[in-house]
């Protein structure tokens, strides 16, 4: 079983990536994670998490239930967010991601395995993807390591999973995911669908997250399928 790459990036749904740090963790996998400085800001703006990407501290990006009761916007957040029926862990958890290994490396290091195609993995996310992101990968730009890794896995042929979060979407945009999609690439907007009757945010994030997972091949039960 190798390992699987996560990035962020600076677009909003940063709930999206957390929520899948928590179900690939809470299963067991190695996460090579890098993100942005842009992404960074997103984490606070929008769940009230502060990391330093320099000095980076898993339990700032992921925190315990005591961290979460001394941050009053943490809880709120956890409050609205609610528990779907097909849950593995509540979003920003009570889970036991401890399960997994989460393995760091900042944005700007070249010299983390994942820059290499040498260093097997068995898929690469970019959740959620920004509109910059994703022009340079589409021009085949590798300014970063989360663009280096990306450019790796297409080169590869291995899996890379986009999840651009942005609307509405121009031409230039929609040329861009073209471009990836022709290149092998697979392109999984963060449109969560409905048919599952979701009742809570929760429920809308695990949609998109167990699509993601579908596409890495990772068995999971985080929403109820069409037909069953």
């Amino acid at each position: 079983m190798n390992d699987l790459v996560v990035a962020m990036t600076g677009a909003s749904g940063a709930i999206y990536s957390i929520r899948l740090l928590e179900v690939l963790l809470a299963l067991g996998r190695t996460v090579h994670l890098t993100i942005s400085p842009a992404a960074a800001q997103v984490l606070d703006l929008e769940l009230g998490i502060r990391v330093d990407l320099a000095n980076f501290n898993r339990d700032a990006l992921l925190p315990s239930d005591e961290q979460m009761a001394e941050d009053s916007r943490l809880s709120l957040l956890r409050a609205r967010s609610g528990a779907g029926a097909h849950a593995v862990s509540s979003v920003l958890s009570d889970s036991d991601i401890s399960r997994g290994r989460l393995v760091y490396h900042h944005y700007m290091d070249f010299t983390a395995g994942i820059a290499s195609g040498s260093f097997l993995t068995e898929g690469m996310v970019i959740c959620p993807c920004s509109m910059g992101t994703l022009a340079s990968l589409a021009g085949g730009m590798s300014s970063n390591l989360i663009q280096r890794a990306a450019d790796v896995h297409l080169k590869e042929r291995r899996k890379l999973i986009i999840v651009p979060r942005e609307t509405p979407l121009g031409a230039i945009q929609l040329e861009n995911m073209l471009k990836l999609a022709q290149s092998g690439a697979v392109v999984l907007p963060a449109m969560p669908g409905f048919y599952h009757h979701p009742v809570t945010i929760h429920d809308l994030v695990d949609f998109v997250v167990g699509r993601i997972c579908d596409q890495l091949g990772i068995r999971h039960d985080l929403f109820q399928r069409w037909g069953t």
